[in-house]
């Protein structure tokens, strides 16, 4: 089973969206939303201390050991260095359990070795795609084929939108 997970802020809370899926589905087998009272400020360079609680209290509600790996919205590692961003900070935060696929819709230059643009349908703009503890070949793969036309697989706009909603 993967996980995808996205947060989307409100005025006064956050929205939080996990979507439940194998692979080749064109929909979720399940959708499970939370939502975040007290969140953080975000501080630039560290945004993650805003989404990881966020994603955490999400995760309370799946069971980890039937994931083959979870999906975040934005990317693995900062810089060429391996300095984490949000994708990094979860797989620690989960004790290296989990396998994480960081799939962002911008470019860091300063991680540009590491991470892999995918370029889906006929979008001439890709997705950012990496891994930590998940082979990034596999991942791309994955990630190229998922159901849907576009830039964004079908699951991945779903849960965006879902986000949205109030």
């Amino acid at each position: 089973m993967v996980l995808a997970i996205d947060v989307h802020y409100k005025d006064t809370y956050a929205k939080v969206v996990g979507v439940l899926f194998q692979w080749e589905d064109s929909v979720p087998v399940e959708v499970i939303t939370t939502t975040i009272d007290a969140v953080d400020d975000y501080i630039p360079g560290e945004f993650y201390k805003r989404e990881l609680p966020c994603i955490l209290k999400l995760i309370e509600k799946v069971a980890l050991k039937e994931l083959e790996v979870i999906i975040v919205d934005g990317h693995v590692y900062v810089d060429n260095e391996n300095s984490f961003g949000l994708g990094g900070y979860l797989y620690e935060a989960l004790d290296k359990k989990v396998p994480i696929i960081g799939v962002a819709k911008n470019r860091f230059a300063k991680a540009n070795k590491t991470y892999t643009e995918v370029y889906r349908g006929t979008s001439m703009k890709p997705l950012c795609v990496s891994t930590i503890n998940y082979k990034q070949e596999k991942a791309i793969k994955l990630i190229e084929n998922m159901n849907g036309a576009y830039r964004m697989p079908t699951l991945l706009q779903l849960m965006d939108s879902i986000t949205k909603e109030k």
